[in-house]
């Protein structure tokens, strides 16, 4: 992804190889940080101007990709920035072969339906996806596995033209 010229005011998303940015900003936020440099991931990083303000992450595996670790910073919530972020991973993934997104939410699924993601058995998430460090890190974990709640979105159509 070209990196864009950051400008006072305006919103920004970018793919970061390097990431700390990634790893200060999940760590401050109280999120897990375990496998981000896992290398099929990708990592988008929104910009307020100069500030990071936001995250999200993307684990492809074949033809399914997680989201990961969706974050906005408290004072900049309510500005559209996570659907921005989650429009960003969902490109991202396209791009990448997936033609099924998955993300865990305990607590917004509310928000996540509002881009069409229904809720699944986990199971369902856990087997096609199972390579992805996320995965791996709540297989490792069977009590918090056992707490979380799996999304599914179909995007095997996004880009394709309807006649």
């Amino acid at each position: 992804m070209a990196l864009r010229k950051k400008q006072e005011g305006k919103l920004v998303i970018e793919q970061k190889r390097d990431l700390e940015i990634v790893r200060a900003m999940l760590s401050d936020a109280g999120m897990i940080t375990t496998g981000l440099e896992w290398p099929p991931a990708c990592y988008l990083v929104a910009y307020f101007g100069t500030e990071p303000v936001g995250v999200v992450g993307v684990e492809p595996s074949l033809d399914a990709a997680l989201i990961r670790s969706v974050y906005v910073v408290d004072a900049m919530r309510g500005r559209g920035i996570g659907a921005e972020l989650v429009a960003a991973a969902r490109k991202a993934a396209h791009t990448r072969g997936a033609r099924s997104l998955y993300l865990f939410s305990t607590a917004a699924g509310d928000f996540f339906k509002r881009f069409g993601f229904v809720e699944v058995p986990v199971a369902q998430l856990v087997a096609a996806l199972g390579a992805a460090p996320q995965v791996k890190y709540y297989r490792a974990r069977p009590d918090e596995l056992a707490r979380e709640v799996a999304w599914y979105l179909d995007i095997s159509q996004d880009g394709v033209i309807l006649r």
